[in-house]
């Protein structure tokens, strides 16, 4: 059986033809976002070739977090990098400017099935070799917070560090000293995009490990609930 290939993005399913390259970015075929300049013309390209469908990052700076359905399988696609397709449901998670996207690739006919993922029952979810306590989990919800309550638009804004300290009710070195340990501690075990530049660390540590948890299913929707309430002003 053949292996067709869907792109899914905010509920629109664009079919991909095997003899025509399928582009994404702020123009091409699949168009993710006109006014963010952050984001290159032409980000990523997918293709068919070999009897293989490949996912290729063809930008210069920005990279991917790719993940099989069940987030069993992750990878880090950087500027050149190329990637077979071969799970039936992928997702696809990248941050341009302060805006983190998602969109779904859906393959049919592939040789390779998902397998379902068990959390453990002592309060912990594992990442890979990392497992991530509740304060740690508290932490990337709220930095994910925006993209989980509008998954249907298929983005979201990355809050700064100060306004996830404030979201907690935590104190800003708090903040800081827990998302220190815990990026530091998933680069340890391997997980790649952590660290970067000193003028480009801040930002895209927070987005990748959004990424990350999101792509590795860590987090979901239902998390959103150990967020505290939102204090609302008192109407007078």
């Amino acid at each position: 059986m053949s292996m067709k290939l869907q792109v899914n993005f905010c509920g629109e399913i664009y079919k991909v033809d095997p003899d025509q390259p399928f582009t994404i970015g702020r123009e091409g075929d699949l168009v993710l976002d006109e006014a963010n300049f952050h984001l290159h013309r032409i980000f990523l390209r997918i293709e068919h070739e070999s009897g293989l469908w490949w996912l290729s990052n063809i930008g210069s700076t920005l990279s991917a977090t790719v993940s099989s359905g069940q987030g069993e399988m992750q990878a880090w696609l950087a500027p050149t990098g190329r990637l077979p397709l071969v799970f039936p449901l992928v997702g696809v998670w990248f941050t341009a400017g302060e805006t983190t996207y998602e969109f779904d690739i859906i393959i049919t006919g592939t040789p390779w099935e998902s397998t379902t993922i068990e959390e453990a029952g002592n309060g912990y979810r594992t990442l890979g070799l990392v497992e991530l306590s509740s304060d740690q989990r508290l932490l990337v919800v709220a930095l994910a917070e925006d993209v989980l309550r509008h998954k249907n638009r298929g983005k979201g804004m990355i809050p700064t560090s100060v306004q996830a300290a404030e979201r907690l009710g935590w104190s800003l070195p708090k903040f800081n000293r827990k998302l220190d340990y815990l990026c530091k501690k998933l680069a340890d075990s391997g997980v790649r995009g952590l660290h970067g530049s000193p003028g480009r660390l801040a930002m895209s540590r927070r987005a990748r490990l959004v990424e990350f948890c999101l792509g590795n299913q860590s987090i979901g929707e239902a998390d959103l609930d150990l967020l505290p309430e939102v204090r609302r002003a008192p109407v007078v």
